[in-house]
C-alpha cells in the first residue's frame, strides 16, 4: 500500500498490461497504480513472480489478491456503477468465467496491442 491507500500493482514490461492498468487508474478513479519493478515487493509482502504473473490488489491492512480477484476488488474499490460491475463478475459462474477470459488474456498479453514507452524501460533487479 502506499499512504494509507489501496494498490494496484500491474507489470510495467507488458505494453497490454501499461495500457489497461492506465486505463483503470483513470477510469476507475484509483489513485494508487503502480508497476511492480518500482515497488518494494517484500514491504507489500508480494513477490516478482507473483507480479510477474498476474496483477495484484494490496488493501490498505496489506491483504492482496491476484488476477479476476484484483480486478474484481479494484472495480469494487471504485464504486458505483463499477462497485456494481466488480458484485456481479464475484457471483458463482461469472466469476469463474472471469477467471478463464483472464487467463486468457494473461497468457497472450505480449501479443495484444496497447503498446507505451513502460516496454522499453529496462527490467529492475531485485536486490
Amino acid at each position: 500500500m502506499i499512504a494509507g491507500r489501496p494498490l494496484l500493482v500491474f507489470d510495467g514490461d507488458c505494453a497490454f498490461c501499461t495500457t489497461w492498468a492506465r486505463r483503470g487508474q483513470r477510469w476507475l478513479g484509483l489513485e494508487h497504480v503502480e508497476p511492480w519493478q518500482f515497488l518494494d515487493l517484500d514491504e507489500l509482502g508480494l513477490t516478482q513472480d507473483e507480479c510477474e504473473q498476474a496483477v495484484q490488489w494490496v488493501t490498505d491492512d496489506g491483504d492482496h489478491c491476484a488476477a479476476e480477484f484484483a480486478v474484481i476488488a479494484s472495480l469494487r474499490h471504485a464504486g458505483g456503477v463499477w462497485a456494481v460491475l466488480g458484485s456481479v463478475m464475484a457471483l458463482p459462474g461469472i466469476r469463474q468465467l472471469a477467471g478463464v477470459v483472464y487467463r486468457l488474456v494473461a497468457k497472450y498479453r505480449h501479443k495484444l496491442p496497447g503498446g507505451t514507452p513502460a516496454c522499453s524501460l529496462p527490467r529492475v533487479d531485485p536486490d
